[in-house]
């Protein structure tokens, strides 16, 4: 599958939104304005404006209905949500090379809020997927006390923990342990 600059810089964005939903004992980790500005930066989100607390509010209820997209079984769900995504979004696709960049798509009308821009940019990202049969890549890290969301992009669609660093490899030890101490007896 071909993913464009653009369309990876979509999917990393909308992986780290979901992810910063509070889960179990975990902080929001768009907890206020200033932490959605943060995140607005770092993802190199263009023309939002001066970010406001309606824009946080709005923000957490398109994460939510990302984090939805993430959980759904099938394609045909999958779909139904993007539609809504982008059509609430009010999507205008357009061609610009802003900011030192080559020319891409933006799917968000100029001057469009910080979460109709995410609504309408990752959700495309998304859409992509479902269009190229390719759903079940979008996933939640199988770690039993991770549930991470990542978008598995392995030649072989086999990827199963959000950072094998640290959920893949702590399962593996562990794993190994539990077979040591079997063995042992």
């Amino acid at each position: 599958m071909l993913i464009t600059h653009d369309t990876r810089c979509s999917l990393d964005t909308v992986v780290d939104l979901v992810n910063t939903a509070p889960e179990d004992e975990t902080a929001d980790g768009l907890a206020d304005v200033p932490h959605l500005a943060d995140f607005v930066r770092k993802h190199e989100i263009s023309d939002v404006g001066v970010l406001s607390t309606d824009d946080l509010a709005s923000v957490h209820r398109i994460r939510a209905r990302f984090a939805a997209i993430f959980a759904a079984d099938d394609p045909r769900t999958s779909a139904s949500l993007i539609n809504e995504l982008i059509a609430t979004a009010g999507t205008t696709p357009r061609l610009t090379d802003h900011d030192g960049y080559d020319w891409h798509v933006h799917y968000f009308a100029p001057g469009a809020s910080v979460a109709d821009h995410l609504a309408a940019d990752c959700g495309m990202a998304l859409a992509f997927f479902v269009v190229a049969g390719e759903q079940e890549r979008l996933r939640r890290c199988e770690a039993p006390d991770c549930r991470r969301a990542f978008v598995d992009l392995s030649r072989n669609r086999s990827r199963r923990y959000c950072d094998s660093r640290t959920c893949g490899n702590r399962l593996h030890v562990a794993a190994y342990r539990a077979r040591r101490k079997e063995a042992a007896g």
